[in-house]
């Protein structure tokens, strides 16, 4: 593949070391959100936003299947209902690698008692112990009912205690039968959509890089515990192997059987879902021992973690292409790590891709598909099939296609 726009790109100027001019195109000239982030960000910290919209426009044009790494409490604060679930909606993304916690969170909005319980806006710096006196959590900004919690830990139980759980299976699995049951309780009460059940209706693979560190895998104990005093089987099981693999089965089929033999990923914030995220390529070159698997071509980070405390967190995609996460052909103009609070640009920049691909679907009326083509050639990728990927329902497939790659590579 041969990057375009190299001007745009890189975070050390242009990736062919030529001189570029600054975009200073007055913002009353912008037409849209798109147009300001790409003409009307010439330096400093909003050129690193404009190098990240950039970037994803060209990977959401190219038709690239991205994953989606997100830590942070996306579900409690609902982000998910702001901006990351119109994000996933598009179909652009293929996997989601985040924590147990934002999928615990996930259901306290859609409980039997969730009217009763609202969310509401606290002090960062209130009086935190009166708040612990009126049974109300805080979550930096955002307060709720401690009631909440034990409401929420009771409908997990008896979820966990359903036939469906019962047996050994990969956390992505348990996860979709999750967002199945959430969307059922949503449905039942009228709620919008959450984050699990959006993944369940389009086949989105969820995966947790630390499933134990979380409250539904708390829940889970409580019926093993159960269990050892005599009550009744708890049979559940998460097979980390499973997923694991999975996760490799998924990054080879974006190496190998998609139109454009690239994978990119968009990673806000950092800790495990961002390790996870990045894992399957060392995976399957290090460890399973196929050398030509490649890593991310497109790796687009938000984080706020400073570069030099050494974590995972912080660290540039230019780093993680020392281990073959990242692609080292092209990571000088495709991959870009913005200091910033995700939080705080995600809304704008989702509002944006979004923007965009309404504005091609009206051309699209206008000229029809053939001719938008050939005048945007990012249409093909911005309008692709809004279904997605559908790679849960694929696991299976694509995991003996890979079992059957290491068996004729004698592993």
């Amino acid at each position: 593949m041969t990057p375009t726009r190299k001007d745009q790109r890189s975070g050390h100027g242009a990736a062919d070391g030529a001189r570029r001019d600054l975009p200073t195109r007055p913002v009353t000239e912008a037409a849209g959100l798109d147009e300001l982030f790409e003409h009307s960000l010439p330096s400093f910290g909003g050129a690193y936003l404009r190098r990240l919209w950039v970037l994803l426009d060209e990977a959401v044009g190219r038709g690239v299947p991205m994953s989606l790494a997100v830590a942070g409490p996306v579900t409690a604060s609902g982000q998910h209902h702001a901006w990351l679930n119109p994000l996933l909606d598009t179909g652009w993304f293929c996997l989601l690698s985040t924590t147990d916690a934002v999928c615990y969170h996930d259901g306290h909005r859609s409980l039997d008692s969730a009217k009763q319980h609202p969310f509401f806006e606290v002090p960062i710096h209130g009086d935190d112990a009166r708040l612990r006196e009126e049974e109300v959590i805080r979550i930096t900004d955002i307060g709720f009912d401690e009631q909440v919690l034990l409401d929420q830990d009771a409908y997990l139980t008896g979820c966990l205690r359903d036939e469906a759980f019962q047996r050994k299976m990969a956390g992505t699995e348990m996860r979709h039968l999750l967002g199945e049951r959430y969307a059922g309780l949503e449905q039942k009460n009228g709620v919008r959509e959450g984050l699990l059940a959006l993944c369940h209706r389009m086949a989105i693979p969820v995966f947790v890089g630390a499933p134990a560190d979380g409250s539904v895998f708390l829940n889970s104990v409580k019926l093993w515990a159960e269990e050892r005093l005599g009550r009744a089987p708890h049979r559940l099981e998460l097979d980390l192997h499973a997923e694991v693999f999975e996760s490799c089965a998924y990054h080879w089929w974006g190496l190998t059987q998609t139109e454009t033999r690239a994978l990119g990923t968009l990673i806000l914030g950092g800790g495990v879902p961002k390790n996870f995220n990045l894992q399957p390529e060392p995976a399957l070159s290090q460890i399973l021992g196929l050398e030509d698997a490649g890593g991310y071509l497109y790796d687009i980070q938000i984080t706020t973690a400073p570069i030099t405390d050494g974590s995972l967190s912080s660290c540039p995609p230019a780093e993680a292409v020392t281990w073959g996460k990242v692609d080292k052909d092209h990571h000088r103009s495709t991959c870009e790590s913005v200091p910033g609070d995700y939080s705080m640009l995600m809304p704008l920049v989702t509002k944006a891709l979004l923007d965009k691909r309404a504005r091609l679907e009206g051309l699209e009326a206008e000229l029809g598909r053939e001719e938008l083509v050939e005048r945007h050639p990012e249409a093909e990728g911005y309008l692709r099939p809004r279904e997605g990927y559908r790679l849960f329902e694929r696991r299976e497939e694509l995991m003996e296609t890979l079992l059957g790659v290491l068996r004729e590579r004698g592993l």
